[in-house]
């Protein structure tokens, strides 16, 4: 049954109702000459007259059938017509089948037609002639349509037998093309395409010149792109791409060849440009920004060796830079990109992906490299691309090359995965299963979700065995793995340097150079440090010293691992204890800072200022002499070596100043360090209440002390009860109430000036032992593999839960390695973490060119008759130069088809020895199965015939010394 036609986007479709019918198969001959039809009913209505002209009208029709081709049928009654058109498993009311053809025809000549088979008369003066749609179309040379033809009302719909069967009967108007359509699926819908999308595909460097082409809206992008490359004779290995100009003005690019030209929002008159890849390996889109960053050192008629092509340093991504050129220097991956597999594979709508972009980014950056025409490249677009997607590389600043690795491993493997649905997989125990039969469920499970050639190529499996260490249960897995990162043997000594303070004022503090282990407690350093001083670690105090004030005062007890490589830390020769037990008679230890009034800009200029200044002190005082003047007595003998005391001289010039100063002064007590205009806040002394704040001070020893006294002495400093920030401020809060006071020693600017010694203050001497380095031996690549497969019990932070136990157990956890990949990457976990500290560990680790023997390791029943699928050869090295603060990232790298190995510094590149390749800056190391590398090797393996990478270097005296 017909429906009344609905605009859809603009065009026009006709909906129908969808039932399981048959349609009509065949094609009926068609006749193409309305006078020919018409000269045929004549005949056969003169026949059926005078029976007389019965020759004479045979005749005349076969005449006319032979004069033309393809014949058409005889008129069957007008009632047959009736049903077969209309009513028919052929008719007009069959439903809508996608992919099949309708037609249209001009509604007068049909609804003539109605008139003409309902009347009865085939002799009927209603006769309809041959079908004629000239009202249809715009003109006779396009046979376009015209626009806003309505069904129903300027023509009517027929499907494909209906419309094969009125041409054979009537014949079609000469000359003119039938209007064949075709019905297109949408979403939950049917409908007959009336009006195709007409696109007008123009070439990147010919903007005028312009091919009109319809499309269906259900074909896809990809034969867009054909009918583009066939229309313009682009010769098959070329690279191209298409843009859409749209209603703004700009370009789109139609990344994924598979949607249809609906899905892309293509419309009627949209300009089509279609790019071509430059020899190069850019694309002239991108030439304006290749321009603005590195035309200027690119030489056009340049052509090296493919693949030698350094990395422009766009500001801390040299990790950026190490991690491509290694992933670059993998044969059989880079082959996949030059080959243009990838263009096949892109998965769009992989939630978990980067809708191919960081696939299509790293492919030009390859095709760029690898192209022989660059020196260098600028990574801009493959940059923004990665911080696009993982906020955190973001900006300039400096990452880890593994941490960019991983990542671009698995955006990679996301935008070229071949399952575009992902199937929930559940993980089995192996149960006591035989582990073959385990090993190879799980890599069956593992490539239902994931088949890329990321898998193919860098995929692995691992057999993780969990015990726990209540039940005895035992948990067997079997897990996939992109690389292994295994840790260095680690040395259980750390080296410190301190200094030494010595009680004795004559001596300078000392620098040491103390080994200690990394476990051990603050007790450990000071007996370590007693062996080079002869002073008993019962006399050592050991401080954190940061900003000229005490940061931390450690106990014996706490862990070394709290002290970080870059903290300050100074040890104290002391004869007492800071904390002071009433009734005992032990020295005091107090803590002491040195601070200088400095004048500060105020509206009256009356402001004085206090800044601490040098190294704090821990200076211990007898409790009998534990006095204002026994105080400052003490610490002028302990700051002896470099403060002079004053004679005789110096002090009548200050006794009229003094005298003057404490006439003043109702009270004489330790010095203020606040504003002269309010004091009370800094207010300090035996009248403050410091017998309330210093449990040492319970026999009120200073308390019924003045200081400065009422007598002619010049004295060179003050002194000042202060917090342990090294400021007046004293809260009354319970915690600072019983907290150790500090003593501040406040000098005048002219003072110090006069009677300090910055420079003799600031002088230490070096003992022996900072010159000691501790070795470190190298290790082999198989010993960090052999640490890699024991077993360790896991750390509370990450326990297991046990199902048997029904708890979480901190169980025993073994990795061994079951299946490897074509090529093994392995991460050498150089830098350590912990709560307190960060290192990097600089150890040389041995690793082998060629032949890394891998069959001691893996646990799988193996092939005897094939070693080659144990061994590897490296093809590449990223490195990693400096510390933990800063540090370079550079590349080894094996070139596929010389088997030359060259030294990558972001846009250098330089050859190189292989007794080279081998550094402590090892960092992460790429290997290549040997039956993979004579795999490529043979002529089917490539295009190309890669070299194997251990193969014969050029002359010494080419390569740089990277070392």
């Amino acid at each position: 049954m017909a429906v009344a036609p609905r605009l859809f986007g603009g065009l026009c479709f006709r909906f129908r109702d969808q039932n399981p019918e048959v349609a009509v198969e065949g094609r009926l001959p068609i006749s193409h000459s309305c006078v020919g039809c018409r000269r045929e009913r004549t005949a056969m209505a003169t026949v059926a007259a005078n029976p007389a002209a019965a020759a004479a009208a045979v005749a005349a029709a076969a005449a006319v059938a032979e004069d033309r081709e393809p014949q058409h049928e005889e008129l069957p009654g007008l009632d047959s017509q009736w049903r077969q058109i209309e009513n028919g498993e052929s008719g007009r009311e069959r439903p809508l089948r996608a992919g099949e053809s309708w037609f249209l025809v001009e509604k007068h000549w049909y609804k003539q037609w109605e008139a003409y088979v309902q009347g009865g008369d085939q002799d009927s003066s209603t006769f309809p002639g041959c079908i004629n749609n000239a009202t249809l179309f715009q003109d006779e040379i396009n046979w376009r349509l015209k626009e806003g033809l309505v069904e129903g009302e300027d023509y009517v719909l027929l499907p494909a037998a209906a419309w094969h069967y009125l041409v054979s009967w009537y014949g079609l108007e000469h000359g003119q093309p039938p209007i064949e359509r075709k019905v297109i699926e949408l979403p939950n819908i049917q409908k007959v395409e009336v009006y195709p999308v007409e696109l007008l595909l123009v070439r990147h460097n010919d903007l005028g010149k312009s091919h009109t082409v319809q499309f269906s809206h259900t074909d896809s992008i990809g034969l867009v792109l054909r009918t583009a490359r066939e229309r313009f004779l682009v010769e098959p290995q070329e690279d191209t791409r298409l843009w859409a100009k749209n209603s703004e003005g700009s370009l789109d690019r139609l990344y994924d060849t598979h949607i249809t030209v609906l899905d892309a929002a293509l419309e009627t008159g949209q300009l089509i440009i279609m790019e071509t890849r430059k020899k190069d390996g850019t694309w002239p889109s991108a030439q304006l920004h290749v321009m603005n960053n590195n035309m200027s050192e690119e030489d056009e008629d340049f052509k090296g060796q493919p693949g030698i092509c350094g990395l422009t340093n766009l500001g801390n991504t040299c990790f950026m830079n190490s991690a491509l050129q290694c992933l670059s220097n993998v044969p059989q991956l880079t082959e996949y990109f030059l080959n243009n597999c990838y263009l096949e594979e892109l998965n769009f709508r992989n939630p978990l992906g980067m809708k191919g972009e960081i696939a299509e980014a790293y492919a030009d950056l390859v095709k760029q490299a690898w192209s022989g025409h660059h020196r260098s490249i600028v990574p801009h677009v493959f940059k923004n691309k990665v911080g696009h997607f993982a906020s955190q590389f973001l900006g300039y600043q400096q990452h880890d090359s593994q941490e960019l690795l991983s990542f671009l491993l698995d955006g990679l493997h996301e935008d070229l995965n071949r399952v575009k649905k992902k199937e929930y997989v559940e993980l089995c125990d192996a149960a006591g299963r035989p582990d073959q039969e385990v090993a190879q469920e799980a890599w069956q499970n593992h490539k239902r979700r994931n088949d890329s050639v990321i898998v193919d190529t860098f995929h692995g499996l691992f057999k993780s065995t969990l015990v726990c260490p209540d039940c005895g249960n035992v948990s067997v897995t079997f897990d996939p793995f992109c690389y292994l990162s295994v840790p260095l043997p680690i040395s259980h000594k750390r080296v410190l340097e301190v200094f030494f303070i010595p009680m004795d004022p004559r001596r300078k503090p000392e620098q040491h150079r103390l080994v200690v282990p990394k476990k051990g407690k603050i007790s450990d350093l000071c007996v370590a440090l007693s062996k080079h001083t002869g002073i008993s670690p019962e006399r050592m105090m050991v401080a954190d010293v940061f900003s000229h004030r005490f940061y931390k005062l450690y106990q014996l007890e706490e862990p070394l691992s709290s002290i970080l490589d870059r903290d300050d830390i100074f040890v104290y020769e002391v004869s007492g204890r800071i904390e002071a037990i009433e009734g005992s008679r032990e020295d005091i230890v107090v803590p002491v800072y040195l601070r200088e009034r400095t004048p500060a800009r105020d509206y009256n200029n009356s402001y004085y200022g206090l800044m601490l200044f040098g190294h704090p002190l821990l200076v211990s005082v007898p409790r009998d002499r534990f006095t204002w003047e026994g105080l400052y007595n003490v610490l002028m003998y302990r700051l002896s070596r470099y403060v002079t005391k004053p004679n005789s001289d110096d002090e009548d010039d200050g006794d009229e100043k003094e005298d003057d100063e404490e006439d003043k002064d109702d009270v004489p007590g330790p010095s203020t360090g606040g504003s002269l205009r309010d004091p009370e806040p800094e207010q300090a002394g035996p009248s403050s209440g410091v017998t309330n704040r210093c449990p040492f001070l319970l026999d009120n020893c200073l308390g019924t002390s003045q200081w400065p006294p009422r007598r002619r002495r010049k004295q060179l400093f003050t002194l000042q009860t202060v917090n342990s920030n090294g400021t007046s401020d004293r809260t009354t809060s319970p915690e600072e109430v019983h907290a150790q006071p500090y003593i501040a020693i406040d000098w005048e600017p002219e003072m110090k000036k006069r009677y300090y010694d910055e420079v003799e203050a600031e002088g230490y001497v070096k003992h022996d032992c900072v010159g000691y380095v501790m070795k470190k031996a190298p290790v082999r690549l198989q010993e960090c593999i052999e640490l890699f497969t024991t077993v360790e019990t896991l750390e509370k932070e990450n326990p297991w839960y046990c199902p048997s136990c029904k708890q979480h157990q901190l169980a025993t956890k073994k990795l061994d390695l079951w299946m490897l990949p074509e090529i093994l990457i392995i991460h050498l976990k150089r830098f350590s973490y912990t709560k307190f500290s960060r290192e990097k560990l600089d150890t040389l680790v041995e690793f082998p060119i060629r032949d890394l023997d891998f069959s001691e390791f893996v646990i799988q029943p193996q092939n005897e008759s094939n070693p080659e699928l144990y061994k590897y050869d490296l093809i590449a090295v990223s490195n990693h130069y400096g510390g933990m603060r800063d540090g370079h990232y550079t590349t080894f790298a094996c070139n596929k088809d010389s088997g030359q190995w060259h030294y990558f510094d972001d846009n250098s590149v330089s050859p190189v020895n292989e007794n080279q390749i081998e550094s402590k800056a090892a960092y992460v190391l790429f290997y290549q199965r040997q039956d993979v590398a004579r795999r490529l090797l043979s002529p089917a393996g490539s295009s190309g015939a890669p070299a194997s990478p251990a193969c014969s270097s050029p002359p010494s005296s080419e390569f740089m010394d990277v070392n």
